[in-house]
This record gives C-alpha cells, structure tokens and sequence, in this order.
C-alpha cells in the first residue's frame, strides 16, 4: 500500500540518518560504539533498501551526501543530533540513547502498519538491534559517568 511504501522510505532515512550520526560522532570522539553501531546501521540500511527495490519502490536516499535527507524534518533532526553531540562524548553518548529510542518507537508503529511477512520480519530484527544499540550506549553513557 501506499502507507506501506512511505513507511519504508521513512524507514530507510532514519536508518540513514543514524549511521551518518555515528559515522560522524566516530570521527570526533573515536569510541568504538560509535564505529561498531554505524556499521551495524549500514547494515539496516542495506536491508530497507533490499525491500525497497523487491517492492519497485523509490529510494530517497539514492546518492545522497551524509546529512542530507528527502524528509526535511530528518535533515534538521540530524543537524541538532550531531551539533548536540559535538559538545562532549557524555553528550554524543546521549544522541545516541535519543536515536536509538525514537527508532525503536518508529519500528514498533511500521510493524503494526504492515500485513507483509518479510517486512515486519526486517522491521523486527531492526528492532532488536536498536534494543542492542540502545543497551551499549546506556552502558556506555554509565561508564563515563562512573568516570567522572
């Protein structure tokens, strides 16, 4: 349905967005999380993409630069993210417990707004993965302020 291929289109922006955020955030504070999590996004990308081009549906984020995004609130949302986050690693940390929770809260609606198997079952696995990234940036966000 129409719903259907917007969510996915919305779906591969935001996993867009998260691992241009990290990909960003590795550059300036270089923790690992940052890395291992842009990869494991760029791996949710690829697999939004997959389904994208089995449904013949356009991709917003065919050749586009890190930052920049069809759905214009995505683009101001990355442009706060990443200038909240160049303030401190705490507060990179902190963009990334953001992130991953309103991904979680997008996925959970996407799974409910599909009938398709092989969506839901991308979406869930999505979403499981963002519980894993939300967990380390938690523990990682404990670190530091154990740290400290």
């Amino acid at each position: 349905t129409e719903a259907e291929a917007s969510s996915l289109r919305f779906m591969r922006e935001e996993e867009k967005l998260a691992r241009d955020v990290y990909q960003s955030l590795f550059q300036k504070w270089n923790l690992v999380s940052f890395r291992n999590i842009s990869a494991s996004e760029q791996a949710h990308f690829e697999a939004v993409g997959a389904l994208l081009t089995r449904y013949g549906i356009s991709d917003p984020a065919a050749n586009t630069a890190p930052g920049v995004y069809v759905d214009a609130t995505l683009t101001a949302l990355y442009n706060d993210l990443v200038a909240k986050a160049m303030r401190s690693a705490e507060d990179a940390l902190a963009v990334g417990v953001m992130i991953e929770k309103q991904d979680i809260a997008d996925l959970e609606s996407a799974i409910h707004g599909t009938d398709k198997l092989d969506v839901k079952r991308v979406y869930t696995n999505l979403m499981n993965a963002s519980h894993n990234h939300l967990e380390a940036f938690e523990t990682a966000c404990g670190l530091i302020a154990v740290a400290n």
